[in-house]
């Protein structure tokens, strides 16, 4: 099994335990960014500078991480307490290092890619604009997120660094950010609502100076979502679906409160499992997924798996599901990057309105008979 599912499926499992995130009491957007849906970050525009304040930067976070964000032509003019946050950084940034490939859409649509400089892991990058960059060499790769070199960077100088964390052991970043690098964390990946990841675009909108775009861009996503989630509530009736598929000796699929679960309630399905509590993954054994499972109507992202030759191979148990009988079992593993990294991983958390739409077709295909969709295909 591939190491990059591996690691998704572990953060997932992880997320299982923690609660949504919050913004604490006491802090409000009514003097600046109107965030809508995502929950674990704020801009306040009601000072000489934007703030921003992210709640949950990991799970578990013991207190909120607040940045400041100063316009060039201001830094001369004005006075701060430095240490009132945990990075500073001076717009307009001119380079950025980004860590997760949930970042790299959100630069691309706010035309600001060419500021990419650094990532870790490039391997698993599938914009072809990034790719592109990386093959000229305007991209340079980093080593990975959980050991990033350091000396690379620190010899790049970026203007900000863009850090993605599971938990507060980040010497790296704190190295970097003494050296006076800013470093800030983006928690995008904690959200547990479609249109809540998909937001987080105005994190990158403040820091690169296109706040309007990136309102701009948000604010269509979110319209047609809703338009497609209005469509769905046409259909005569709910399938039933299932998901996920063992990983060893234990059965991972979406819990009920899940960002996964939130996408099949809105494309007008029965998810099975909607019941159950959590926001990451459930961990489940064959013989109970097969007792609930076994009559589902449809199959949706069953691991890693591209085939149904795959699917038997592994388990032959997998032939018992009703789903696998009549050949209705969809991935996202089949789409793929230049270098096998998952489409789905890296530009759906910000296009959620696709994978909306992907699903709605996929269970209602008499109301979308002429989309084709772009994350998910039937097994081979």
């Amino acid at each position: 099994m591939p190491k990059y599912f591996v690691f998704v499926v572990l953060i997932f499992a992880f997320l299982a335990c923690e609660e949504k995130p919050k913004a604490p009491k006491g802090l409000s957007n009514v003097k600046g960014e109107i965030i809508t849906h995502a929950s674990g970050f704020q801009i306040d525009l009601g000072g000489a500078f934007p703030v921003v304040t992210v709640f949950n930067p990991w799970p578990g976070a013991e207190k909120p991480l607040t940045y400041a964000v100063i316009p060039k032509d201001k830094l001369a003019t004005i006075t701060y307490p430095k240490d009132a946050y945990d990075a500073v950084v001076v717009t307009p940034i001119e380079n950025i290092v980004v860590t997760s490939t949930t970042h790299i859409p959100a630069l691309e649509s706010l035309g600001a890619l060419d500021k990419l400089i650094g990532f870790p892991d490039t391997k698993y990058v599938s914009s072809m604009p990034a790719r592109k960059r990386i093959a000229e060499g305007k991209i340079k790769e980093l080593g990975n997120n959980e050991s990033l070199n350091t000396e690379m960077v620190l010899e790049m100088q970026p203007d900000a660094i863009v850090g993605f964390a599971i938990d507060n052991q980040n010497d790296n970043y704190d190295l970097l950010n003494k050296s006076g690098i800013p470093v800030l964390f983006n928690g995008d990946w904690t959200e547990q609502t479609p249109l809540g990841k998909a937001e987080w675009i105005k994190f990158f909108g403040v820091l690169l100076d296109k706040q309007h775009e990136a309102d701009s861009i948000f604010k269509s996503i979110e319209t047609n979502y809703n338009e497609i989630k209005t469509l769905a509530k046409d259909a005569i009736e709910a399938p039933t679906v299932m998901s996920g598929a063992l990983y060893k000796d234990v059965w991972y699929l979406p819990a009920g409160d899940s960002w996964a679960a939130q996408f099949l309630s809105d494309a007008n399905a029965t998810y099975l499992w909607e019941g159950s509590k959590g926001t990451g993954s459930l961990s489940l054994s064959l013989e109970t997924v097969l007792e609930k499972g076994k009559n589902a109507d449809f199959w949706i992202a069953p691991a890693q798996f591209t085939s149904y030759n795959a699917l038997s191979d592994a388990n032959t148990h997998y032939k018992e599901f009703q789903a696998y009988e009549n050949k209705d079992i969809h991935t996202f593993s089949l789409t793929t990057g230049p270098t096998g990294g998952l489409l789905y991983y890296e530009l759906g958390p910000q296009r959620p309105d696709m994978i909306l739409k992907d699903l709605v077709r996929i269970f209602h295909p008499e109301l979308l008979p002429n989309y084709t969709p772009y994350f998910f295909r039937p097994l081979q």
